[in-house]
């Protein structure tokens, strides 16, 4: 009896090392998103970006999505929802960063493109910029520092992915 208490013992406390570990590092996670915002946005403030409009030209510069992508796609890329993709889009296209039509294929998708004035905000512009923001956050990482993170952070997101496709979301 005293051996299986023992183990029992030491799972919890195992668990209760796991679950502040994991509290620790989610939070962690919460304050780079925020950081990532405000420092990011702050480094390409200068030509009218955020770190949002950032994420929709990266995605818009993509092989394979220079000649259009569907709103539902780009937000499925992004991760977010339409309904918050739809203002940004909104802005960036009164900025004239992007351009927004109906697609020839399907009436009913309407296509993101990048325009001249936004590939060049983004490829002259923000790109020296945001290659800088990089270097300054990631000045004490190694290549295999940087290697290591990304795959952790990809583990982390496909079994949030997993969650969420499990999950009925309120788009459904």
């Amino acid at each position: 009896m005293a051996k299986s208490r023992q183990l029992t013992l030491a799972a919890s406390g195992e668990l209760a090392t796991r679950l502040e570990l994991a509290n620790r590092l989610f939070f962690r996670l919460y304050q780079c998103a925020n950081m990532l915002h405000k420092t990011g946005s702050r480094a390409v403030e200068a030509e009218g970006l955020t770190t949002q409009q950032w994420a929709v030209l990266g995605a818009l510069s993509r092989e394979g999505a220079q000649s259009g992508i569907s709103i539902g796609d780009l937000a499925k890329y992004l991760m977010v929802t339409r309904q918050s993709l739809a203002g940004l889009i909104s802005r960036m296209e009164r900025d004239g960063h992007i351009s927004v039509a109906t697609a020839s294929r399907d009436r009913r998708s309407r296509m993101v493109t990048m325009t001249a004035s936004g590939r060049r905000v983004w490829q002259i512009q923000a790109q020296p910029k945001i290659r800088a923001y990089y270097e300054q956050v990631l000045t004490d990482f190694s290549i295999n520092d940087i290697a290591h993170a990304l795959h952790y952070l990809l583990k982390i997101l496909e079994n949030m992915q997993r969650l969420d496709d499990s999950e009925p979301s309120a788009e459904d």
